[in-house]
C-alpha cells in the first residue's frame, strides 16, 4: 500500500519536536533557556486538524517552558517532553485513546524516532532527516524540519480524506 492510500486511515498525528516542528537549532539565552523557532504554517495546520477531530500528540526528548507554552497555545493536550523512551509514550497514547496503531501518522527525524516509526501505520520524516530514518519512512516530505513539513503531512491527509478547508 502506498502512502497516499495509508493517509485514508489516519486519525492521529504524533510529532517529534526538534528537527520536525523546529529546524533542529537551539538558541541559548543568557538565562539558560533553550529557544526554538517553529513555523506558524505548521501551527495553523495543527489547529485545523484539531478542529476536525484528529488527535495531535507530541513526543520529544526536549523540554523547555517555551515548548510547554507553545503547545498550550495550540491546544495540544497530549504532550510528552523529556521523553527517554518514545515507544513507551506511544503505547501510553494508544492505550489512553484506544487507537489502532495503523491509524497513526508519526513524523520523526533522528535515530531516537526509529522504534516508534516501526510501530505506526504511516512513518514520515522531513526532507532533512538522517538517512536511517529516511530508509524506513513511508513518506519523506519535500519540506525540511521547521519549514512546513508538519503542514505538508496534515494538509495531505485532510485533503485525501476530504476534510481540508478551502
Amino acid at each position: 500500500m502506498n502512502y497516499k492510500e495509508k493517509l485514508n486511515h489516519i486519525k492521529a498525528f504524533i510529532f517529534d519536536v526538534d528537527g520536525v516542528l523546529t529546524d533542529g537549532k537551539v538558541l541559548l539565552h543568557p538565562s539558560g533557556e533553550q529557544m526554538r523557532s517553529m513555523s506558524v504554517k505548521d501551527g495553523m495546520a495543527i489547529r485545523e486538524a484539531l478542529k476536525k477531530g484528529y488527535l495531535i500528540a507530541i513526543i520529544s526528548g526536549g523540554k523547555s517552558q517555551g515548548l510547554i507554552e507553545r503547545f498550550k497555545h495550540l491546544k495540544i493536550h497530549d504532550v510528552y517532553l523529556a521523553c527517554e523512551d518514545k515507544k513507551d509514550a506511544l503505547s501510553d497514547l494508544i492505550h489512553i485513546h484506544q487507537l489502532d496503531a495503523n491509524s497513526i501518522l508519526y513524523m520523526g527525524d533522528d535515530i531516537n524516532d526509529w522504534e516508534v516509526m516501526k510501530e505506526v501505520g504511516l512513518a514520515s520524516c522531513p526532507q532533512d532527516a538522517i538517512p536511517e530514518i529516511k530508509a524506513i519512512a513511508d513518506y519523506i516530505s519535500h519540506k525540511d524540519g521547521g519549514q512546513g513539513c508538519v503542514r505538508d503531512v496534515i494538509e495531505q491527509t485532510l485533503k485525501v480524506q476530504g476534510k481540508w478547508s478551502n
